[in-house]
């Protein structure tokens, strides 16, 4: 490198508006922006529409005739990196009430009977509804989750389990008569069958046992 390019360059001199301007050069953005419409969001209010894959709250679905699609399979914990779910599964039990029976809560051998989400936890990375292999775990739009209290942040099963839709009715209650598991994953099942609203209207109203149980993680 030559003597003459190590020599510092002499900086040029300003001019008499740049020296004046110079102390408030850092606020031009402010000054652009002042008079601009504000583009705040007026929530709670107005809320802004989520995008149709945003991952929300969970939810356990169910079979059009009102069975449940989890199947106590325990993969989502096992997938939960955040350690956030907790699953606890039994068998269905067909045996009436009276001989000690529980009733069919989903399709098959066993069901979820205690389902747990804790949402101090969780963060929401959808690699739970990835690992469910019934697709009875799915996300929902739903991001309002804010609570007073810690205990309220862990979801039980009551609340994360979809409500009844039209021609579902109350589980237990058995499958449809000449149908098996496979046939529910397979769509043939449409609704509920008579014999089915019959069940449960002769059983009466009837809830998974211990379905609060289970310890919190």
């Amino acid at each position: 490198m030559s003597e003459q390019s190590k020599e510092p360059q002499e900086e040029k001199p300003r001019g008499f508006f740049a020296d004046l301007f110079a102390p408030v050069a850092g606020f031009g953005v402010s000054f652009k922006t002042q008079f601009r419409k504000v583009a705040t969001v007026e929530y709670p209010e107005v809320k802004a529409p989520t995008a149709p894959r945003y991952h929300g709250r969970h939810q356990l679905n169910r079979h059009p005739d009102g069975l449940e699609k989890c199947v106590g399979c325990e993969l989502c914990a096992w997938a939960c990196p955040a350690d956030a779910i907790f699953v606890e599964g039994a068998d269905n039990d067909d045996r009436p009430t009276a001989q000690g029976g529980t009733g069919r809560f989903s399709p098959g051998e066993r069901y979820g009977r205690v389902y747990q989400i804790n949402y101090l936890r969780c963060i929401f990375c959808g690699l739970c509804i990835e690992a469910c292999p019934t697709r009875a775990l799915t996300m929902t739009n739903f991001y309002e989750l804010a609570d007073h209290t810690r205990a309220d942040l862990i979801f039980e099963k009551r609340q994360l389990l979809a409500p009844l839709g039209e021609g579902m009715v109350q589980p237990p209650h058995p499958m449809v008569d000449g149908m098996e598991e496979r046939d529910y994953y397979l769509g043939k099942v449409a609704e509920a069958t008579v014999e089915q609203r019959q069940y449960v209207e002769s059983h009466g109203p009837h809830d998974a046992p211990d379905a609060e149980g289970g310890e919190s993680k």
